[in-house]
């Protein structure tokens, strides 16, 4: 596997585009994207979790469940185009209509997704020139793959871009992936849109099977505030240009793009998590020796989910009793009188925690540790062989602040 630069262009035969449509704000802000293939691509997708759910989320699972191929990804920030009853899922009818007037596609072979405020009403005659303006814009460049990935953020910082090659019986195939996601993340598909472009030639059922295992142990696996959205979106399309052996069976070919693309998954996730709102450092926890992976997830999702641990992130407090006491409640069968808690960071790694009990550390080399850009916890059950990871990121003034008037 080799990381190259790129995102949604990356891979032969996608192009993108994205633009100013002051589709909530004029400010000069990129606010749509438009992704599109030469070729049909097969697609996969995950959706959020949470019974209210936005129109595009709604449109998008028809297309990715009940037809055989997509061809374009328009993507709107500002505006989420949740709990709009009919107007929503009309205003994505009319989009879907408008981009397959100008790139000449099928309705159905649209995939759509919104971001912002929830219970906006979309500007569907700004949707609409938006995406006039982005068809003639698409271009295979990065830096094209560069505006879309800014086009959709919100309260992100930064826009988050990953590609990479694969080698699949002896071809090279390339995965390359956009996402956007600072608040209102947390593990069940965790809270974001995330679209990810691929040349590879594969079965259609195969793609959504590894999706989905990837998606568990990549986005179900970070957290920023405990809010699962309305909008979650996660979206593979394969348009199979790359002239590999198609992937129809589990096997070698089959591993080697799974770990591409599970690659590519999980760098997007930690990019969301170490973009939190308001955050200053990527928070990754790390469990090991649980009976098994779905205790170790669990553990893993405590952690990182405590509020108070979070705090003590921002602090650069050792303060070990919270991870401990998030362990105790989060339901996992553990003994609490057998597990060892280390802190690592770029400054080092400090066992600070022995069987259930302080061990004597520096407490100025562990806030030297904390005070690093990402910062590791282990936690060692020490009763079994599995483990998990989970990401998030520290809890600061700034969180609230940017989420006390995120609707002005």
């Amino acid at each position: 596997m080799n990381t190259i630069k790129g995102g949604v262009t990356a891979a032969k035969g996608f192009k993108a585009a994205g633009c100013e449509a002051q589709i909530k704000y004029k400010n000069g802000k990129k606010d749509m994207a438009l992704v599109y293939s030469e070729k049909p691509c097969v697609t996969a997708g995950t959706f959020t979790t949470n019974k209210v759910f936005a129109a595009p989320v709604k449109w998008d699972r028809n297309i990715v469940y009940n037809e055989d191929f997509a061809q374009a990804v328009v993507v709107n920030s500002g505006v989420a185009n949740a709990c709009t009853g009919v107007e929503g899922d009309n205003a994505c009818a009319e989009e879907a209509k408008a981009v397959a007037k100008v790139l000449d596609v099928p309705e159905n072979a649209v995939l759509i997704g919104s971001t912002g405020v929830i219970g906006m009403q979309l500007p569907v005659d700004r949707i609409c020139a938006g995406i006039e303006k982005l068809a003639p814009m698409l271009d295979a460049s990065l830096e094209a793959g560069t505006q879309a990935a800014e086009a959709i953020m919100t309260t992100d910082t930064r826009s988050k871009q990953v590609a990479v090659e694969v080698e699949v019986a002896g071809t090279k195939v390339t995965i390359g992936g956009m996402c956007k996601g600072a608040g209102m993340i947390h593990p069940n598909m965790a809270t974001m849109l995330c679209y990810i472009t691929t040349d590879c030639d594969i079965d259609k059922a195969l793609l959504q099977k590894m999706t989905s295992a990837i998606v568990d142990d990549s986005f179900n696996m970070i957290s920023v505030d405990g809010d699962t959205s309305t909008n979650d979106t996660a979206l593979v399309l394969a348009n199979g240009m790359a002239g590999n052996k198609k992937i129809t069976e589990e096997g070698a070919d089959y591993d080697a793009f799974y770990e591409g693309l599970s690659y590519v998954f999980t760098e997007l996730s930690k990019m969301i998590a170490g973009d939190g709102e308001g955050c200053t450092c990527l928070f990754e926890v790390q469990v090991k020796g649980a009976t098994t992976k779905a205790e170790a997830k669990t553990l893993a999702k405590s952690i990182v989910t405590s509020s108070l641990t979070k705090a003590a992130i921002f602090g650069h407090d050792a303060n070990w009793g919270r991870i401990l006491c998030a362990m105790g409640y989060s339901g996992a069968d553990f003994d609490p009188e057998k597990v060892d808690i280390f802190f690592k960071s770029e400054a080092g790694e400090l066992q600070i925690v022995k069987d259930g009990t302080a061990t004597d550390y520096s407490e100025e080399k562990a806030t030297e540790i904390l005070s690093q850009n990402p910062v590791i916890a282990i936690a060692d059950v020490k009763q079994g062989d599995a483990s998990a990871t989970a990401w998030g990121c520290d809890l600061t003034f700034d969180y609230v602040k940017i989420n006390a008037d995120y609707r002005s």
